[in-house]
C-alpha cells in the first residue's frame, strides 16, 4: 500500500525549500524513515509544531521513490516543549537522539523505539537526573542492538566478579590478567552503578555518589562511542560525558549473535 500509518519520534529536520522540512524519524513498525512534511514552516500549518524533534506523532505517510511524504500528524507525546527550556535534558535528549539515529542507518525493532520514547518522556518530566536517564538509555540500546557490556564476569574469559578493570573495547568489566597494560581501573561503587543504570534500579541511581554518577557517566560514552566507530557529537556539551576513546583502537568488536 503506497499509504500507511506509523508511531514515529522525531529525529532531526532539514529545512527543504522555502516552506518544506525533511525529518528523519525513528518508527514501531517501519524503522528510520526520511519523510518531506510539505508546507510545515508556513505560519498557517496544522502540523508543524507536531514534527519538531523530541515530539512523538501518529502518522499518516505516503511511499515515495527516495522519500517519503507526511501526509497528516496527530501528536502522541509533546515532549519537545519541555526539553528544550532546559539544557541539560535539551543536551541529554539531543545526544539520545543522534544515538537512535546512529544505530538504526540499517535496522529498528520496536524496542529500540520504545526505548527512546521512554526517555524523552523521563526527561520531560524530570524524573531523574538528565544525565543518568542518557546513560541509561545508552546502556540499553547498546544491549538491544547486541552490544551488552559485561559488569560481572570477565568480559574475556568468563571469570567470575566484580573486577577492578573495565575496557570499552574489551566488552565491559575485565580481571587482572586480562586487563591489558596501563588499562584504567573502575571503582566497584561505579560497576555496581552501571548495573543499576543497565537494570533500571533508579533508587540506586538517585542516590549515588557525584564522582560515582561522573565516573558512570565517561564509562557509558566512551563504551558507546566505542561500538558505535564515531563519535556522538552531542556528547561533547553533555556534563560529566566527555571522556575521550581510547587509544590504540584495534577493530570493532562483532555484536552478540552476527556470523
Amino acid at each position: 500500500m503506497p499509504t500507511y500509518r506509523d508511531e514515529a519520534v522525531i529525529l532531526r529536520t532539514h529545512k527543504l525549500g522555502e516552506a518544506d522540512r525533511i525529518v528523519t524519524l525513528l518508527s514501531r513498525r517501519n524503522g528510520r524513515i526520511r519523510a518531506v512534511a510539505k508546507g510545515v514552516r508556513r505560519t498557517s500549518s496544522k502540523f508543524g509544531a507536531r514534527l519538531e524533534p523530541f515530539m512523538v506523532a501518529d502518522l499518516q505517510l505516503y511511499r515515495g521513490r527516495s522519500l517519503d511524504i507526511v501526509q497528516q500528524a496527530d501528536s502522541l507525546g509533546a515532549y519537545g516543549a519541555d526539553i528544550v527550556v532546559d539544557y541539560e535534558r535539551f543536551t541529554a535528549a539531543s545526544a539520545m537522539v543522534e544515538t537512535a539515529d546512529r544505530l538504526n542507518e540499517a535496522e529498528a525493532t520496536a524496542s529500540q523505539y520504545l526505548l527512546l520514547v521512554g526517555g524523552l518522556r523521563s526527561l520531560s518530566r524530570g524524573e531523574h537526573e538528565p544525565r543518568s536517564i542518557l546513560d541509561s538509555y545508552l546502556l540499553r540500546v547498546m544491549a538491544l542492538s547486541g552490544w551488552a557490556p559485561s559488569l560481572d564476569d570477565c568480559a574475556r574469559c568468563g571469570a567470575p566478579g566484580p573486577h577492578a578493570h573495565f575496557g570499552p573495547q574489551l566488552g565491559g568489566a575485565v580481571c587482572d590478567e586480562c586487563a591489558p597494560a596501563g588499562s584504567p581501573r573502575i571503582a566497584a561503587s561505579t560497576l555496581a552503578l552501571l548495573s543499576a543504570l543497565m537494570s533500571g534500579d533508579w533508587e540506586a541511581v538517585d542516590t549515588a555518589s557525584p564522582a560515582d554518577a561522573a565516573a558512570a557517566a565517561g564509562t557509558v560514552a566512551a563504551y558507546a562511542q566505542w561500538h558505535l566507530e564515531r563519535g556522538i557529537r552531542s556528547l561533547e556539551h553533555v556534563a560529566g560525558a566527555d571522556r575521550p576513546l581510547p587509544p590504540g583502537r584495534p577493530a570493532p568488536l562483532r555484536r552478540q549473535g552476527a556470523p
